[in-house]
């Protein structure tokens, strides 16, 4: 009698264990090393993307910040670092790319939140000092670029923010633009999809915002869209643990993939978005360790992020995301 109900336990406890870490199993997505970042380990980088080649600034590494720029050729798979910055090292700067010019401005150099901006020329290797940004010297803040023009807007300047600027690179000039709604935020994430610029996570007096934003050019208005945390009386957000701050986002295929960050401890978990049905959806986890302040970028529908920290370790390795492969730890 004993001998079956030892035999039964046991074949209970494997059909529980099998049960447990199925719901890991069920998670679809890989997660693919790709070769590391050319400079020092860093996190809170700023980053655009021209063609098919990524450029990477700046950045702390715990001990300084930097303002140094790196080259990633995607099809050749290498990095080639490019002329320094003539201005200020710092971190948690904004970049974006209009045309074949890059842009990076504000931040913050360990003393002082900064508003200068500058140019960068892949082609001649040369920077050139812009118009000051017209909001507060801040950092933290997002920027997106929509028919050739600039936005740059939250962050923080010893307080939290909502205001956005448009850069016209025509005019080198700045006008007020339309200030988010909702929350103020600072760290937060930014994307494009349709030609429409989408604001979601961030941390606004301690608490991780829920709240989430779409921009519309065509009207310069904002629309909620659903919240990120579980707000409603339906299933459909009953599960979800999105809420964080300094993550990055993916746009491969159509869909959003938001990785990475931090929520009161260090963020590994990925969230597939879905557009078109405003829904998300828990993906394989990021393979490298769990990190904050890291940089992204896409590309042809591949999908990378590279950088950041935890607590105390800073990374200079990169990953691809592939979101339809099965899992695979042994690659």
């Amino acid at each position: 009698m004993m001998n079956r109900r030892f035999i039964l336990f046991l074949l209970l406890s494997s059909i529980l264990l099998t049960s447990c870490s199925s719901d890991d199993d069920d998670l679809v997505g890989n997660w693919i090393k790709r070769s590391d970042f050319g400079g020092v380990a860093r996190s809170d980088a700023s980053l655009f993307v021209i063609g098919g080649k990524v450029y990477v600034f700046g950045g702390y590494t715990g001990k300084k910040r930097l303002k140094d720029i790196w080259e990633y050729d995607i099809t050749g798979d290498s990095w080639t670092q490019k002329a320094d910055l003539p201005g200020t090292e710092r971190s948690s700067a904004v970049g974006f790319a209009i045309s074949d010019k890059g842009y990076i401005g504000t931040g913050y150099d360990g003393e002082n939140y900064l508003k200068d901006f500058w140019e960068f020329n892949p082609t001649s290797n040369l920077w050139t000092q812009k118009a000051d940004f017209a909001g507060s010297a801040r950092y933290g803040a997002v920027a997106f670029t929509l028919n050739n023009i600039g936005y740059v807007g939250t962050g923080y300047d010893d307080n939290y923010l909502m205001d956005f600027y448009k850069y016209n690179p025509s005019s080198d000039s700045w006008t007020a633009g339309t200030s988010i709604k909702g929350s103020k935020r600072a760290f937060a994430t930014t994307f494009i999809y349709d030609s429409k610029a989408y604001v979601v996570c961030g941390i606004n007096n301690g608490s991780y915002v829920t709240d989430f934003w779409m921009f519309d050019p065509s009207t310069e208005t904002w629309s909620e869209k659903a919240q990120i945390a579980d707000k409603t009386d339906e299933s459909f957000d009953d599960d979800y643990n999105i809420k964080r701050m300094n993550a990055v986002a993916l746009n491969i295929n159509d869909k959003i993939y938001l990785s990475t960050g931090e929520s009161g401890s260090l963020r590994s978990d990925t969230w597939e978005y879905n557009p078109i049905t405003d829904r998300w959806y828990e993906k394989t986890a990021f393979e490298g360790t769990s990190r904050s302040g890291a940089v992204g970028f896409s590309y042809n529908n591949r999908g990378y992020i590279l950088t950041g920290r935890s607590s105390t370790y800073y990374f200079d390795d990169m990953f691809e995301f592939m979101p339809e492969e099965e899992y695979d730890e042994y690659d």
